[in-house]
């Protein structure tokens, strides 16, 4: 309606230049033409393309007013203020300065103070956040279900998204009929005041019962490149109908949605192709490296029946079993985290706190193979935003990876350095050992899984870390490489939570 109106203004403006310039009066006459199908034009787009209610109407008037009259007065002024044939073109470029400006002023800061649409930019923001910062479906269609809510005053928001590919799967177990959706594609949206502008049909009629049936006042389509999307809204809290402009803004919201949500439909996708063909790669080293175990323990029974008289034989019995039982649960546990890896919620906690209780299976195990423990908690504050049980697994991952580099080492010289420091980003964990280092060529690929050097084990350990510690967004290095001065490796532990 302001883009409309600084035309009209500025035609008629025009045509009393050229009225001027050339002395032929039929430019003058034109004005009043001009005006009446400009009227008439925007009386038949309301009529059969929009919907206004009474208030959008009283302000899209307000600001059409301001903007003519300002117009008005602008090129009064400018003509005044510089007469002379001679400055004519001064005067149009300050003019279109002006004009621009008085655009500017309508368009932005009178529309907010009108409250024509205040809403408008904050949703678009908040939904473009949320596609930037989730990439888990799930997660995007509650956000994007909660910024509808809140940004429409409404309580009924429905989200549905179906694949091109499988789409007569889906409508077999949707809600929604091929009828019924092929007729909103071709419509692109639909409103109950629009169904009953338009003509009277079999189809309409169809979509009418469809928007009733599932308490909607607001329905758009948005068909992307794999995807067809359909959002919801129902009624208001104020009562109203919703706006042309509104639906319009719908639909840029639904087309962000539809291509964030495509977009991690298909990194799942890929995320889960690659998980299941790692689990196929590690089924047959879990095959290798539970029988090496197994073994151990059939024979130890074979004997049992014969050596059971002998103290020294139980006791190495009992030992061996717990060890290998343990070593096969251990294997079990990272192929299970590595197929399916747990959900993660972060939370503001302490972190030297958290990570106490996992220094005593630390110190434990430590302690069998003759390796020091060493800890130097210095952070202070401690507080980060993380999930407390991926801190856990991950600081046991680490240590036990350290402890048994420096156990392969050997050596006088046998310790692990823990350590915490405030950084920059957040709270830094250091986990360094006394241990032969990591070679180079090896470093480039540590945290990719299958990357090892000792003889027993998957290599998966980093892998998980790096998947664990992605999902509370924290971050995992090593510095660089030197040759048999041990392993340091850096977790940086945001202190502030994730925006919303």
């Amino acid at each position: 309606m302001a883009w409309g109106g600084s035309l009209l203004a500025t035609l008629i403006y025009s045509l009393m230049f050229l009225s001027t310039v050339t002395g032929d009066p039929v430019y003058r006459r034109l004005q009043p033409l001009a005006t009446l199908v400009f009227y008439a034009g925007t009386a038949y787009f309301i009529t059969n393309y929009r919907i206004f209610d009474a208030r959008e109407l009283v302000l899209a008037g307000a600001r059409k007013v301001f903007l003519v009259l300002s117009l008005s007065g602008l090129g009064f002024a400018v003509d005044s203020f510089m007469v002379g044939g001679k400055e004519v073109g001064l005067k149009w470029l300050l003019f279109g300065i002006g004009a621009a400006w008085l655009i500017t002023i309508s368009e932005s800061r009178l529309g907010n103070l009108l409250r024509a649409y205040p809403q408008r930019g904050k949703n678009l923001r908040l939904v473009q956040e949320v596609a930037q910062r989730e990439s888990q479906s799930q997660k995007l269609e509650v956000s994007f279900r909660d910024i509808l809510k809140k940004g429409g005053n409404t309580d009924v928001v429905s989200i549905f998204h179906f694949p091109r590919a499988s789409l007569p799967e889906c409508l077999g177990r949707s809600f929604v009929s091929e009828e019924v959706l092929r007729v909103l594609v071709s419509m692109g949206w639909v409103t109950p005041e629009r169904l009953e502008r338009e003509k009277v049909s079999e189809e309409r009629t169809l979509i009418s019962v469809f928007l009733r049936d599932n308490g909607w006042r607001a329905l758009v389509t948005v068909e992307g490149e794999s995807f067809i999307m359909l959002v919801g809204v129902g009624i208001r809290s104020s009562r109203r109908p919703y706006t042309y402009p509104q639906v319009v803004e719908l639909m840029e919201l639904a087309a962000i949605m539809e291509s964030a949500l495509e977009r991690a439909h298909f990194a799942a996708k890929v995320q889960r192709t690659e998980q299941l063909a790692t689990v196929g790669l590690v089924g047959a080293s879990l095959a290798h490296e539970i029988r090496n175990p197994l073994v151990s323990i059939k024979t130890f029974v074979q004997l049992l029946p014969t050596h059971y008289a002998d103290p020294a034989f139980r006791e190495k019995f009992f030992r061996l079993i717990g060890d290998e039982v343990a070593r096969i649960d251990e294997l079990t546990q990272q192929l299970l985290d590595l197929a399916a890896p747990r959900s993660y919620q972060t939370e503001s906690v302490g972190l030297h706190g958290v990570l106490r209780p996992g220094l005593e299976l630390v110190e434990a195990r430590a302690a069998e193979r003759g390796v020091k423990v060493m800890v130097a908690f210095t952070a202070e504050p401690d507080t980060v935003f993380t999930d407390a049980s991926a801190a856990k697994q991950v600081l046991l991952n680490l240590c036990f990876n350290a402890i048994q580099a420096v156990e392969a080492k050997g050596g006088t010289e046998r310790w692990v350095r823990l350590s915490t420091r405030r950084v920059a980003d957040g709270v830094e964990l250091a986990v360094s050992d006394s241990g032969p280092g990591i070679a180079p060529e090896m470093q480039r690929r540590l945290f990719q899984p299958f990357q090892t050097t000792k003889s027993r084990g998957f290599g998966l350990g980093l892998a998980i870390c790096r998947d664990i510690l992605a999902n509370v967004r924290a971050t995992i290095a090593v510095d660089p490489a030197l040759a048999g001065q041990g392993a340091t490796f850096r977790v940086t532990f945001p202190c502030q939570a994730a925006s919303s």
